[in-house]
């Protein structure tokens, strides 16, 4: 098969030895091109491309970042109501730190290890079509949020740019002191409309799910929205209060398999449109990549948009 992986040099959890290891794994079996990222954004137009000139497999490298934007690139070439066998499979391995989307789909987390069931499941046909959300045009694979979290994103990425290394105490250290001493907790700006509902009003945050876990901390499954799947709607986790104690709160009901609950507490579930109105400009990430700030946000699931090789 012809294939292309996609690699970010930059990512977190891997070295060149172990680049190299899994290339010459992959090019055993593979008819395989090597392209390495140079700059944010770089894997959509590969991908892209890789998709219009027939490849069979796209490999990704990298974190959640490097993979959402193969995959946009991929249903650009292929959008998901033209899908079909000739659109190439995506096999993203685990490169980053988090690396939400792969282990939803159950990969394992060292990315050699990854390698090889990546190349167990070819010649067996293990593959599956999963759901994606979009949010204004561009696809995500496991969340979008609007809000604190996305304000976290934002500070982390510039901490990156200055050379920090990412980790989990890094972003504990930013969430804590974003929260305490930046973002605002007296005045809510977000309003949820639904078809056939009334709106939500007075929301500090909103999570966006298409699947559990939202996210990880470390090794620790951080669980907004525990009833997210691929094959299901989105889902949705809010907060009409942001005082310490409610918050915290949260965070420890997310630690567990149940999820948020409580009088301030926003759960939604299977959801096919979520739009949400801004009072003032509000931070807005997507599949842990910061997007900027927004007024106003549509989300829509996407079902059956991609066929991946897990």
């Amino acid at each position: 098969m012809r294939a292309i992986l996609i690699v970010n040099p930059h990512a977190t959890s891997t070295t060149q030895v172990r680049r190299d290891v899994i290339v010459h794994a992959l090019a055993s079996a593979l008819d395989l091109e090597v392209v390495q990222t140079r700059y944010r954004g770089h894997a959509s137009p590969v991908a892209e491309a890789a998709a219009r000139e027939g490849y069979g497999l796209v490999l990704t490298l990298g974190g959640d970042g490097t993979v959402n934007e193969a995959v946009n690139g991929l249903l650009r070439a292929h959008p998901p109501g033209a899908a079909s066998s000739s659109a190439p499979l995506l096999a993203p391995l685990p490169g980053g730190n988090a690396n939400v989307f792969t282990r939803a789909l159950g990969l394992p987390a060292d990315p050699v290890d990854a390698t090889g069931r990546i190349l167990a499941s070819l010649p067996a046909g293990r593959t599956r079509t999963v759901g994606l959300g979009m949010a204004d045009g561009r696809y995500f694979c496991f969340n979008a949020g609007l809000g604190l979290d996305a304000e976290v994103v934002r500070v982390v990425e510039g901490l990156r740019a200055r050379g920090r290394t990412l980790s989990a105490a890094l972003y504990v250290w930013t969430a804590v002191r974003q929260f305490y001493s930046v973002t605002d907790r007296r005045e809510p700006a977000l309003t949820l409309e639904r078809d056939g509902a009334p709106p939500m009003e007075a929301l500090f945050l909103g999570l966006v799910s298409n699947t559990s876990p939202w996210t990880y901390l470390g090794e620790r499954p951080v669980n907004a929205s525990p009833g997210a799947g691929f094959d299901t709607g989105l889902d949705l986790f809010a907060l009409r209060k942001l005082s310490a104690l409610r918050t915290l709160n949260a965070l420890r009901q997310m630690l567990g398999e149940a999820g948020p609950a409580g009088k301030y507490v926003v759960n939604l579930h299977d959801q096919d449109t979520l739009t949400f109105r801004a009072a003032r400009p509000v931070a807005f990430q997507v599949d842990g990549e910061y997007m900027g700030e927004r007024e106003h946000v549509i989300l829509r699931s996407i079902p059956n948009a991609l066929r991946v090789l897990a």
